[in-house]
């Protein structure tokens, strides 16, 4: 069985959208995979309420607990190993994780980010895009390595930006679309695991 464990810090939409696809997709059955373990770094996480509704493990690791960023990703990796993980999957992790992190899970590790990368990586993606004046936005999957939204883009989705668009109206239009694509984006690389 595949191993998925995910990673979150707030409400975790992209990851109730994972384990929606996974159920009614079957993926135990038909990608021989499971979602095993949500971790989050905060107490607080709302996401970390759906999960347990949904029967799948949680676990807290609190990164203001701990006095560098290579200890907090040291206890990090420890709670992931113990799900021995075939898929790492950041939805809406607010950390920057360290260098030796990343390379422990090196080819296993995915995130999505609200832009068309390589376009806007980082924060603010959505005021960026309108303030530029780019006619579009949209989503990106791709593989997480030491550069931050840097990695080998796996799939994007693209979304007009409308003339009258605010910030929040682009991230609802877009979010929307990420709750399709990531799923969709996981399914395809699991046989490949």
């Amino acid at each position: 069985m595949k191993n998925i464990v995910i990673l979150i810090s707030g409400g975790g939409s992209n990851m109730a959208a994972i384990v929606r696809a996974a159920q009614q997709g079957d993926w135990r059955r038909t990608l021989d995979a499971q979602v095993a373990a949500v971790i989050s770094n905060r107490a607080d996480a709302g996401g970390l309420a759906f999960a347990k509704e949904h029967q799948i493990p949680t676990e807290v690791v609190d990164h203001k607990r701990f006095p560098t960023r290579e200890a907090f990703d040291a206890e990090l990796a420890a709670a992931i190993d113990r799900r021995q993980p075939s898929l790492l999957v950041l939805a809406g992790f607010m950390r920057i994780l360290t260098p030796g992190f990343v390379q422990r899970y090196e080819g296993r590790m995915v995130n999505i980010h609200p832009s068309l990368l390589p376009a806007f990586p980082g924060l603010h993606t959505h005021r960026r895009a309108i303030e530029e004046g780019c006619k579009f936005s949209g989503a990106t999957v791709h593989r997480v390595t030491a550069e931050l939204d840097h990695g080998p883009i796996l799939t994007q989705a693209a979304v007009p930006i409308l003339p009258d668009d605010t910030e929040e109206a682009l991230a609802a239009r877009i979010l929307t679309q990420e709750h399709l694509l990531y799923p969709r984006a996981i399914a395809a690389l699991l046989p490949s695991l």
